[in-house]
């Protein structure tokens, strides 16, 4: 260690040169990574949406129908000529209407009263025509667009991917947003709480550096998603401020009695240990997302973790340069701390420990019980639901029903048996009708008789096609009773099957996110279990510290379900690590100072002092945290990002909480079992 922190203060420049010219780099780097907006892609390669998809493409080509686009006031030849229009746009691979369901020569020749009412009131009514389109994926963005400059203010589109393409409107300037308000709070926060008006600056420079260098070298990764673009930076920032105010601390204290040098080389000893384990609990907590099957949980943690190690780095390096840079500034630029004196605040948390810990105790279970029976979200429909795309979902849904598709592939076999499926697939509730070769075309007509390009539409080498139209949401019990009927039904039929469709995809995502939620979520637990059997060498205070964090949580993710309210899956998943790794913290600041104390004081004195002396700094890192969870909650349009925040905010307020009013009871109540669990423990 020493040679390290002689290192560091002799190649000052050179390592001030070598940040500087890393992060300007990455910065640039950063604007080239692809973002990718469509939560389907993260889906594991073996769930069987994904198979389907894959299959469909390489079998039959196209992707399914993501769009609807309804026109009004259009007669029968200007709906064609809109079709043509549609179909040339960049992007869209594949525009249905009518006429491929009867025939272009007999939609123009036929008057449509002579023609089947119930196909044409699906596609064309009083003047209106609605139009099934496929968009591909990358392209939602600048294809959607394209349709609003054709179709103009009047006519509406809606679907899967006009919801990505929103979404990706939405982030392009969020993390701008976020930062403009995020930046002046902390700011403040940090004057009142240090004593150089150029500290701040320091701490904000140095994890400045440590975020560009993040989000540059992600440029390896190929690709990030949309979550990880917006939350990374903001979290980044609020978790790993409390590394740079820990060294500037101790350095600060150092200055009292060595010259500045000697002082920085001092401070970085004391400090590498606390910084460790605080970026250790973090990273664990960050890094337990790794271990989601989908991908976008792994995606964020990846890059949360590398931002952890990047701040730590950056602290324990680059800031201890910096600040011997710009020394002589601080002190030119003292002034005397602003934020009050907590010493006597143990005295009143002493007094209500025993009310607030039988509150804790009593709302644990329902909360836990609660919080696991939270209803879910898992497509993008939220994100849309007060935009345009929402309106015009509603305007298309009044006019021609509910659509929501599904593609089920089986194996070629007779038109006899696929008859049967066909008949066995309609009589599922919630599906309106079943568009397949021996519906459209006829069982008793050969496949060899019929038309090349219509036959295409059904049949490829190896399967047939079967297009099934519902009338339910996206997602939700009813959309995911009849993808499983659908599934059911067709396993009556044939070995082979698979199913494709948004709700087929959510449905697996359902699937796959809840055995996630518990492998990541014990994965998270049991990391931060270690790190802090490590840390305290005792058996009962990372039972003690756990508990105290895992009921924040439980209480914030319970408050979804006793306000009837659906949560994202996203914000589920995330918070219940990222609240666990980067608030406990505050509990192991708190309990480190209960245990120095209590080697000379009684349990209540040491209680006491180490409240007085350490709930200031708490008070602050939990400020800052809530803050940004607060900020991103208020600047986000994505009602994902947007809830992310709010469950950030509430629940870090919630762990302060815990740690500032429960803790302290359960350290006393447990004092013996400590001292007996505890190797080499000193105590009064």
């Amino acid at each position: 260690m020493d040679s390290f922190t002689q290192a560091v203060v002799k190649h000052k420049k050179i390592i001030f040169f070598a940040f500087v010219v890393a992060s300007v780099i990455c910065a640039g780097l950063a604007t080239l990574v692809p973002v990718n907006y469509n939560t389907v892609d993260y889906l594991p390669g073996d769930a069987q949406s994904t198979i389907a998809i894959k299959v469909m493409e390489e079998e039959l080509g196209g992707e399914l129908p993501n769009a609807r686009v309804m026109l009004a006031n259009v007669t029968i030849l200007e709906a064609l000529v809109y079709k043509e229009k549609l179909a040339a746009i960049d992007g869209v691979e594949s525009v249905s209407w009518l006429d491929d369901m009867i025939g272009l020569d007999t939609l123009k020749t036929t008057p449509l009263e002579f023609l089947d009412a119930s196909i044409v009131e699906n596609y064309y009514k009083d003047n209106y025509a609605v139009f099934s389109l496929s968009i591909e994926s990358g392209k939602e963005h600048s294809c959607v667009k394209a349709i609003y400059e054709l179709i103009g203010e009047n006519n509406a589109v809606a679907g899967e991917a006009v919801n990505i393409a929103e979404t990706q409107e939405m982030s392009v300037s969020e993390v701008l947003n976020a930062m403009v308000i995020l930046l002046p709070v902390i700011i403040v926060i940090l004057l009142l709480s240090t004593t150089s008006w150029v500290e701040p600056l320091l701490f904000l420079l140095t994890i400045g550096v440590a975020i560009a260098i993040n989000m540059g070298t992600n440029i390896i990764l190929g690709e990030i998603s949309f979550i990880t673009r917006t939350v990374s930076p903001v979290l980044q920032l609020a978790v790993s401020l409390d590394y740079a105010i820990f060294l500037l601390h101790s350095f600060n204290e150092h200055r009292r009695k060595h010259e500045p040098g000697t002082a920085m080389k001092l401070a970085m000893k004391q400090s590498f240990s606390t910084v460790a384990a605080s970026a250790a609990t973090t990273a664990i907590g960050f890094a337990a997302l790794i271990f989601m099957r989908f991908g976008i949980g792994a995606d964020l943690g990846l890059n949360l973790l590398k931002g952890i190690v990047f701040s730590f780095i950056a602290v324990m390096v680059f800031m201890p340069v910096l600040t011997l840079m710009l020394y002589k500034a601080i002190d030119k630029t003292k002034h005397r701390r602003l934020v009050p004196d907590m010493k006597n605040a143990g005295n009143l948390l002493l007094r209500t420990r025993i009310p607030l810990l039988i509150l804790a105790l009593l709302v644990a279970v329902p909360c836990f019980l609660a919080q696991s029976n939270t209803e879910f979200i898992y497509g993008l429909g939220s994100v849309t639901a007060t935009s345009r795309a929402g309106e015009d979902l509603l305007l298309i849904d009044e006019k021609f029903g509910r659509e929501n598709p599904l593609v089920l592939l089986v194996p070629r076999d007779d038109a006899g048996k696929e008859a049967e499926l066909s008949a066995d697939l309609s009589e599922i509730p919630h599906v309106t009708s079943v568009v397949s070769f021996v519906t459209a075309v006829g069982a008793e007509i050969p496949p060899e008789f019929v038309p090349r390009e219509a036959l295409q539409q059904f049949y490829s080498e190896n399967y047939s096609r079967f297009i099934l139209y519902t009338d339910t949401a996206e997602e939700g019990e009813e959309a995911f009773a009849a993808v499983q009927a659908v599934m059911d039904t067709a396993a009556m039929y044939y070995d082979t099957y698979y199913l494709a469709g948004q709700s087929a995809t959510l449905y697996d995502m359902q699937k796959i996110v809840s055995l996630d939620t518990g492998r990541i979520n014990l994965v998270a637990v049991i990391g931060i279990f270690l790190v802090l059997l490590i840390t305290f060498r005792s058996l009962s205070i990372p039972v003690l510290l756990v508990f105290s964090i895992e009921t924040a949580i439980w209480i914030n993710l319970s408050v979804p379900y006793f306000t009837g309210q659906a949560l994202n899956f996203v914000g589920y998943l995330v918070i219940s690590t990222v609240q666990l790794g980067a608030t406990v913290d505050y509990a192991i600041l708190l309990t480190n100072a209960y245990l120095r104390n209590r080697e000379d004081l009684p349990k209540k004195d040491a209680i006491k002092a180490a409240i007085g002396s350490n709930l200031a700094a708490i008070l602050i890192s939990a400020i800052i945290l809530a803050t940004a969870g607060f900020t991103l909650a208020f600047t986000s349009a994505n009602p994902i990002i947007s809830e992310l925040g709010f469950l950030l905010g509430r629940g870090t307020l919630l762990s302060l909480a815990m740690v500032a009013g429960v803790l302290p009871a359960l350290l006393l109540l447990f004092d013996k079992v400590v001292q007996k669990t505890t190797l080499n423990g000193k105590f009064h």
